[in-house]
C-alpha cells in the first residue's frame, strides 16, 4: 500500500455505500488492510448468543471497517471531498487539500 493520506482524526466524507455523502470523523485507521473506520457510520448489526461475559445476548451495532478508497478527506473549507497532497513548509511536510489549498495538518 501507498502511505496513507488518511489520518485518525480527521474528517471524511463518504463516497459510497450505504452512508454515501455523509460526513464523519475517523476512529480508527488500518494501512496493512486498507481500511478505516469512521465514528457512527457503516453500523453493521451483531445478533449475540447468551454468553458468560453478556448473560443477556441482544442484538449489537457496531462501526464496520470500510475501504479506504470509499472516503476522501473533507476540505477544511466548505466540507466538500478532496484530493490531497503534500508540501514541506518550515521544514516539515504536511497535507494540503487540492481544492482550496488549505492546510490540513495544524
Amino acid at each position: 500500500m501507498a502511505s496513507a493520506k488518511i489520518k485518525k482524526g480527521d474528517n471524511v466524507v463518504i463516497l459510497a455505500g450505504k452512508d454515501k455523502g455523509k460526513t464523519g470523523e475517523v476512529s480508527k485507521v488500518m494501512p496493512k488492510d486498507g481500511k478505516v473506520i469512521v465514528a457512527g457510520m457503516n453500523i453493521a448489526t451483531r445478533h449475540r448468543k447468551p454468553s458468560q461475559e453478556n448473560p443477556q445476548g441482544g442484538i449489537d451495532k457496531i462501526e464496520a471497517a470500510m475501504d479506504i478508497s470509499n472516503v476522501a478527506i473533507a476540505d477544511p473549507k466548505d466540507g466538500k471531498a478532496t484530493r490531497v497532497r503534500f508540501e514541506e513548509k518550515d521544514g516539515k511536510k504536511v497535507r494540503i487539500a487540492v481544492k482550496s489549498g488549505e492546510m490540513i495538518d495544524g
